[in-house]
């Protein structure tokens, strides 16, 4: 079993990177395997709503949306974790999120999910709950903790101070670590999965 990590962070090693980390270790630790894709500091394209992807079955930017996507069948959960910047997630990693989820629809369903931020004093909920909206209307289960999963501090070295923090991930590993597990035991034991009805797409204009 296999738990994808997106650092949304444009600092590879800092403080989004140490919370993720701490849920990384707990998942091993339970016998879960990690991938992690860092976002990286270039610019990312955001989607341009061309719908291309709808006709060829990828997004039309060439890049590791379509690489994530290609390996949808390999993972089991994925947690995604973000720097808070003016209380909301990274612009590169919004961007990549409404692409990856946009130009795959149904890859993600019935997979575990749950986001992680980082942030030196608040808006941690509110960035938080914008990485929720990725997940709850994609038929993804949300995986919870003990708090809401957020660290704070300027380095890694003071957020490895926030002990609550770090509980919090390790917690959210454990919770991880067991959904992905159940879900397996019941695909082992017959237990079928959800079947939907189709879309009804409506919107607010009647005539």
């Amino acid at each position: 079993m296999k738990v994808l990590l997106i650092n949304g962070s444009p600092n590879e090693h800092g403080c989004t990177f140490t919370a993720l980390n701490e849920v990384a270790e707990t998942l091993n630790k339970n016998g879960i395997e990690t991938w992690w894709h860092w976002i990286g500091k270039k610019p990312v394209s955001g989607c341009i709503a061309c719908y291309q992807c709808r006709k060829i079955g990828h997004c039309v930017f060439n890049d590791a949306v379509n690489e994530i996507n290609s390996r949808h069948s390999e993972i089991d959960g994925v947690i995604i974790g973000s720097p808070v910047y003016y209380a909301g997630p990274a612009g590169s990693l919004m961007a990549f999120l409404d692409r990856l989820f946009f130009s795959a629809p149904g890859k993600w369903f019935r997979k575990p999910a749950a986001a992680v931020v980082s942030c030196r004093r608040g808006g941690a909920s509110a960035a938080f709950d914008r990485l929720n909206k990725y997940f709850t209307i994609s038929n993804m289960p949300v995986v919870s903790s003990q708090y809401w999963n957020q660290v704070h501090g300027n380095t890694p070295e003071e957020v490895k101070k926030d002990f609550e923090g770090m509980q919090t991930m390790r917690t959210l590993g454990q919770n991880m670590a067991w959904l992905v597990k159940c879900i397996e035991a019941g695909k082992n034991s017959g237990v079928q999965e959800p079947v939907y009805e189709n879309w009804t797409a409506t919107n607010f204009i009647r005539e």
